[in-house]
C-alpha cells in the first residue's frame, strides 16, 4: 500500500505594499504566515478551523502545524497513523487497509489474511507452503527463530508463537543431565530434584542401570545395593557384614569402627550396651560385670 505524507504547510509571508487579505475573515497577511488552499490565501487560524483535514483516528482537524498522511481520500495526524490490532506507528512501515477501514500492520494484517505468509507478509501461492495452526507460511519463511534456517522436513517444536528446530529448542529449553550435561530431549528421571538420562543413571561401580532398581547414594555417586554393600559401606566390628541404612538400622560408631546397633552386645553375656557404659579389651567389647572377670 502506498500514501501520500505532507509534511507541515508550507508558510508563506507577505511582503507586498497592495492590500492582501484572508480570504475568510479579511485579516491584512502582510508580515504574516498563511497558507494557500484552493488558490486562496488563508492565514493559518483560519486555516486551522475551516480548512484543515480531519484525522481518520481521532477526528480532530490536522492543523498547519501537523504532519499529515494521506492515502485513499482520507487524512490521519501523523502520530494517528497506525495499526488498529497492535499500535504500531506506520508512517514508514508497510501496511494494508482492510475492507472495513482499518489500517494494519504487515504481521497482524497477515494474521487476518489466511492468504499471507506469517514471515514476510507477501502472499502465498498454493504451492509449496507450510500450514499450522491454521496459519500459512512459504517454505523457505517457515525458520527456526534461533538459527535462521528454513525448517522443511525437520522436526520442530513451540515456545509460546516462537517456532525452533529440534536441536536448537534442546539447545536453548531442555534440562541439562545432572551427570552428562547435555540436554534431554525426551524421556530422563529426576533425583534429588536433578534431571538425569536414563542412561546416565548407572551405578557408579558396574554401570548397571538404575532407572528401575533398588539403589543408594554415597557422596554425590549412586550405586546398586550390590556394589554399595561391596564396595562403600561400612562393615560391622562385631558380624563384619555390611551396614546399610534401612528402615529401623541403628549404628554405634567408637574410635573408627562402627557397628549395627544389635550387634553392639558384651562378649560374655551378651548384654547390648548400645547407649550404656562398656569397656574394649582387644576387639571385643564388654559390660562393666564381665570385664572385672577378665
Amino acid at each position: 500500500m502506498t500514501f501520500y505524507k505532507h509534511s507541515p504547510r508550507s508558510y508563506l509571508t507577505s511582503t507586498m505594499t497592495d492590500r492582501f487579505d484572508c480570504y475568510y475573515c479579511r485579516d491584512n497577511l502582510h508580515g504574516k504566515k498563511y497558507v494557500k488552499k484552493d488558490d486562496k490565501h488563508v492565514c493559518t487560524k483560519c486555516f486551522d478551523k475551516l480548512c484543515a483535514n480531519t484525522c481518520a483516528e481521532c477526528r480532530r482537524p490536522i492543523g498547519a502545524d501537523s504532519k499529515e498522511l494521506h492515502h485513499k481520500n482520507r487524512y490521519w495526524h501523523e502520530d494517528c497513523f497506525r495499526c488498529a490490532k497492535c499500535y504500531k506507528p506506520l508512517a514508514s512501515e508497510p501496511f494494508s487497509a482492510r475492507d472495513d477501514g482499518k489500517i494494519m500492520c504487515g504481521k497482524c494484517g497477515s494474521r487476518e489474511d489466511g492468504n499471507r505468509c506469517q514471515g514476510c507478509y507477501k502472499v502465498v501461492m498454493p504451492s509449496k507452503n507450510v500450514e499450522y495452526k491454521n496459519k500459512v507460511w512459504h517454505e523457505e519463511c517457515f525458520t527456526c527463530l534461533e538459527c535462521k534456517q528454513p525448517i522443511r522436513t525437520q522436526s520442530f517444536l513451540t515456545k509460546g508463537e516462537d517456532i525452533y528446530c529440534a536441536p536448537c529448542h534442546d539447545k536453548k529449553f531442555a534440562k541439562k543431565c545432572f551427570h552428562c550435561k547435555q540436554p534431554i530431549s525426551s524421556g530422563g528421571i529426576s533425583y534429588q530434584d536433578q534431571p538425569w538420562h536414563s542412561e546416565c543413571f548407572v551405578c557408579n561401580t558396574c554401570r548397571k542401570p538404575l532407572a528401575e532398581a533398588r539403589f543408594t547414594s554415597h557422596e554425590n555417586n549412586v550405586y546398586c545395593v550390590d556394589c554399595y554393600k561391596t564396595d562403600v559401606a561400612k562393615k560391622c566390628h562385631g558380624c563384619k557384614n555390611p551396614i546399610t541404612f534401612g528402615h529401623g538400622t541403628n549404628v554405634v560408631n567408637y574410635e573408627g569402627y562402627s557397628w549395627h546397633e544389635y550387634c553392639f552386645n558384651c562378649k560374655k553375656c551378651s548384654l547390648s550396651l548400645a547407649n550404656k557404659r562398656f569397656i574394649i579389651s582387644g576387639d571385643h567389647i564388654y559390660c562393666p560385670d564381665c570385664a572385672k572377670k577378665l
